[in-house]
């Protein structure tokens, strides 16, 4: 049962809330996942294969070049990426952590 805002008990939650927040973000920052990782992610979750991003990415072997990390995104490609598949733009765009 959570305690009630303003008494002392909900006090210790809020203050306990607050130094798990500060600490998780010092120690345990979450970052953007990788473009490549993302799709790759959301290929795994959907039970997606090379042959279903075809009509996203180009034909197989361009799907292969660009999960091999040998072919960067284009923005059609990120823009059907986002669009089929629901995967955020931003997440998309930004930089290889691979390289």
């Amino acid at each position: 049962m959570r305690p009630d805002p303003g008494t002392p008990q909900g006090d210790r939650l809020d203050i306990l809330a607050t130094l798990v927040h500060a600490y998780e973000a010092k120690h345990v920052p979450i970052t953007a996942p990788d473009p490549v990782e993302a799709i790759k992610f959301r290929m795994d979750q959907s039970g997606l294969s090379v042959k279903d991003l075809e009509p996203i990415i180009g034909k197989s072997n361009r799907v292969y070049e660009v999960l091999s990390r040998k072919r960067p995104l284009t923005l059609a490609m990120i823009r059907r990426l986002h669009k089929i598949l629901g995967i955020p733009a931003n997440v998309l765009i930004a930089e290889n952590a691979a390289g």
